[in-house]
């Protein structure tokens, strides 16, 4: 009976699976909480979509690569103004929507092999500069959705050359079906060994999703710090940040939900 209800639902263009146990839950959400560091946060970019927050720890920091272009490049630019340079990357657009000399552009898109289309984010970053020179980069990513294969991909090595990551994750609500969280939490344990989460907004573009005692936005943007970075720590229990703004102008403003700071 079990299966004919699967198989139906599936030629209805509905797929269902298997519920994320809680002590999976738990564990994760227990690793994913963000700290306070002796680096307070600042403001990078737009007043709202394409402006992040992260740790006042630039200097030193020449580079930084951005893949997910679209029509908007205010944290690139800002950058710029710091004496940082950019190289961007999306195979939508033709160009970035700001012409700065600090840019340089790639039409591709970031993914797991090197085509026409798509690049990987280790091919971008050998063939872009000597990386042996480089140990203290930024990344900013937001490539929807396409960020856990390039994730997955990457080699830890080339991960510890950044000294800031910045990441908007998507299908966040798949976290409550056992499958996508196999694939959400590997990614943010691989990252979690090098890296310490700083800062987390969610997207308010997209309705919450509940689960039990959990609650997820499907699009949220994280900051990952270098824990080589951080001298002294503690447990962030203040949200949102003074320096948080909506995505969207047009949709209700939202609170980061507890269960993923407390």
């Amino acid at each position: 009976m079990i299966a004919k209800i699967k198989e139906v639902c599936l030629n209805k263009g509905i797929s269902i699976g298997m519920a994320t146990v809680d002590a999976q839950l738990k564990e994760f959400f227990q690793k994913v909480r963000p700290c306070t560091t002796d680096h307070k946060l600042i403001r990078v970019g737009g007043e709202k979509d394409a402006g992040y927050l992260i740790p006042d720890d630039l200097e030193g920091i020449k580079t930084c690569f951005s893949p997910g272009v679209s029509l908007e490049a205010y944290f690139e630019n800002d950058l710029s103004k710091r004496g940082i340079k950019s190289f961007l990357a999306d195979y939508s657009v033709e160009f970035p929507p700001i012409h700065n000399p600090l840019f340089s552009f790639e039409k591709k898109y970031l993914g797991m092999e090197n085509d026409s289309m798509f690049m990987t984010l280790e091919s971008w970053v050998n063939e872009s500069l000597d990386v042996g020179n480089e140990s203290d980069m930024i990344l900013q990513m937001d490539i929807e959705g396409g960020e856990y294969n390039v994730l997955i991909d990457t080699s830890n090595d080339l991960f510890k050359k950044f000294r800031i990551i910045i990441i908007e994750f998507h299908n966040l609500n798949f976290l409550f079906h056992q499958f996508g969280f196999q694939m959400i939490s590997a990614c943010f344990y691989k990252l979690l060994k090098n890296f310490q989460i700083v800062h987390i907004h969610p997207n308010n573009v997209s309705n919450p999703i509940h689960y039990k005692n959990y609650m997820t936005f499907p699009e949220m943007e994280f900051t990952f710090l270098r824990k080589d970075r951080i001298t002294t720590y503690e447990p962030n229990l203040s949200f949102p940040h003074e320096l948080d703004r909506k995505n969207s102008e047009n949709k209700k403003d939202i609170v980061l939900p507890d269960c993923w700071y407390k």
